[in-house]
């Protein structure tokens, strides 16, 4: 044990990939539905491991979540931008009330428990769930007038605190807004059905119901049939006709190919005929295609006739498409064959996929239809993403450069120092080029997996690093808060959720899922989305999320910098 203490010492890196590992482990583990989560889990461990009172240099972590910050606003700076700038403008000032309601109730709280920067910080931290404010709360307390030993205990309390109300805070924002949140609203049987109704009034089109706009993530099918319909095609049809019919049913479906009674293999146009005894194959969703075999004919087992080229790829839009909807996008001649899949918004975030879907730039469409025909919709939708590997590491480290050099800037306001600190510079940093790649999409490719792990990664090193320098004066920093924090944390939580619905339903007038969507995503809490999804059945509620997560994933970060000042 000596020898393995003596070693942990001489290579910090060991213990804090240890911790790292072991965090994640631990953060898979679930009861039921409660699971502590990975930066809770990771800090735990690393408390747990800087028992052995193991010296890790501050540059480390520094570097660490200066990456984690940047890919944070790189991957929600399309939406936070499109926001500003008009789309869900909205949703924006909501999010903003709502983030101000959060300072402002965990800054109440503080004051009446005489709580000092470092616990208010450590405070609104867990109880908002906003993991970076420890680490720009950290950067601010060190750019105070404080003596070397004032700032690290006042560090070390950080970490203690968030640790604290950050159960309640993941767990009790679920509960609020997915229970208590409909119950507020009327009642969950009545927001269900406004829900179901505004489903309906969404996926209404005056041109068509695509079936793919149903479920996004269900697979699209190409299936053979059999024309011996004597009385439908007794008189002349065409391709066009035939996908007529369809569309009057409310099912957008396309013939993509014809073999003709004769035997031979046609790709169709508009005109081409279809007559008794051909075989023509529809593309489109799976369950509407085998509803209509009674019209058409028997399915039939064609492989060569099945067999040819389908192309599906990822295409990121710009301001080419952005604010056009799904059934404007149906009315244009360039986007004929083409279905959608799936639109995934920042963080991944699946957006259901109904006619009167807006479009924001910065989405990334997953299409599907003959190559002409997806090489045809592509210019005029954005750009395609095309499958790489590779980072542009140059335009990551200078980017965040960038970012840091203007964060690091102080201005002295009487003996009151303020600055962005490199963190909120790496953020704003990340937000600006992360909007700046759908103007210029050769330049900042970052691949989604590498996005995720400078997210995770660079977050979960970060708190590694907070756990095992703050380890030793863990148990002393519990002692030193009391355990009423806990109650306060419950405060904290609660109080801003439950004014925000009010706020979204009276003020603001939204409809009550996207209220509740709205509510999860200025919070920046995907537990909460996850638990009103369940609650009312349906990804409604995922188009309120996603703006506002943009925004107050941003001004929540940015508001542990004001947490910290307000104390001053």
């Amino acid at each position: 044990m000596d020898w393995l203490l003596q070693t942990f010492r001489t290579y910090p890196s060991i213990p804090i990939f240890l911790t790292v590992g072991l965090g994640f482990l631990l953060g898979k583990l679930r009861y039921k539905t409660f699971s502590l989560g990975t930066v809770t889990s990771v800090l735990l461990v690393g408390v747990l491991v800087g028992q052995m009172n193991i010296p890790i240099g501050a540059p480390l972590k520094s570097l660490f979540f200066l990456l984690f910050l940047f890919a944070i606003g790189y991957g929600c700076g399309p939406q936070f931008v499109s926001a500003i700038r008009g789309q869900g403008l909205k949703q924006v000032i909501f999010s903003v009330v709502v983030c101000a309601l959060c300072l402002a109730v965990t800054w109440g709280c503080a004051k009446v428990m005489h709580y000092n920067a470092a616990i208010a910080t450590g405070l609104f931290s867990g109880a908002q769930t906003i993991s970076a404010v420890i680490g720009v709360g950290t950067d601010t307390i060190g750019t105070l007038h404080l003596s070397p030993e004032e700032k690290k205990a006042w560090i070390d309390l950080i970490p203690v605190c968030y640790a604290v109300t950050y159960v309640f805070g993941t767990i009790g924002s679920a509960w609020i807004l997915g229970n208590l949140g409909p119950m507020l609203l009327g009642g969950l049987k009545k927001v269900r059905q406004q829900t179901r109704e505004l489903e309906a009034t969404l996926n209404h089109s005056d041109v068509s119901n695509d079936p793919a706009y149903i479920d996004g993530n269900r697979p699209i099918q190409f299936r053979a049939y059999r024309v011996e319909d004597k009385e439908v095609f007794g008189s002349p049809k065409t391709v066009s006709d035939v996908e007529q019919h369809f569309a009057g049913l409310g099912r957008r479906l396309f013939v993509e190919r014809v073999r003709t009674a004769a035997g031979e293999i046609l790709e169709p146009t508009p005109t081409t005929p279809v007559a008794l005894g051909d075989t023509v194959v529809l593309s489109g969703r799976h369950e509407f295609i085998i509803q209509d075999e009674s019209w058409l004919g028997p399915e039939t087992d064609d492989p060569k006739l099945l067999s040819f080229a389908v192309e599906k790829t990822r295409v990121m839009i710009t301001s080419k498409a952005a604010g056009l909807t799904i059934e404007q996008l149906w009315q244009k001649p360039w986007f004929y064959g083409v279905i959608i899949r799936s639109i995934t918004r920042q963080g991944g975030i699946e957006i259901p996929v109904l006619a009167k879907t807006e479009l924001m730039q910065g989405d990334m469409l997953t299409i599907m239809g003959l190559p002409q025909e997806v090489k045809a919709a592509i210019p005029n939708l954005g750009v395609e993403e095309h499958p790489t590997t590779q980072t542009d590491l140059v335009f990551v480290s200078l980017a965040i450069v960038i970012g840091a050099i203007i964060g690091a800037i102080t201005l002295n306001f009487g003996k009151v120092p303020v600055s962005l600190s490199t963190s909120g510079g790496a953020l704003l940093a990340g937000i600006f080029f992360g909007w700046l790649r759908t103007k210029r999409p050769s330049v900042g490719i970052i691949p989604d997996s590498s996005l995720w792990l400078m997210n995770n990664l660079g977050l979960n090193m970060f708190i590694a690093v907070i756990g095992i320098q703050c380890g030793p004066t863990f148990i002393s920093g519990i002692e030193q808060v009391g355990w009423m924090l806990l109650v306060m944390g419950v405060i904290s939580t609660s109080l801003p959720l439950i004014l925000a619905v009010w706020i979204g339903d009276k003020i603001f007038k939204f409809h009550p899922a996207i209220n509740l969507g709205c509510c999860a995503g200025a919070r920046t809490t995907t537990a909460s989305l996850g638990a009103i999804t369940d609650a009312l059945g349906s990804s409604v509620p995922a188009m309120g999320y996603t703006i506002t997560y943009a925004v107050g994933n941003t001004v929540l970060i940015l508001m542990g910098v004001a947490m910290v000042l307000l104390f001053v």
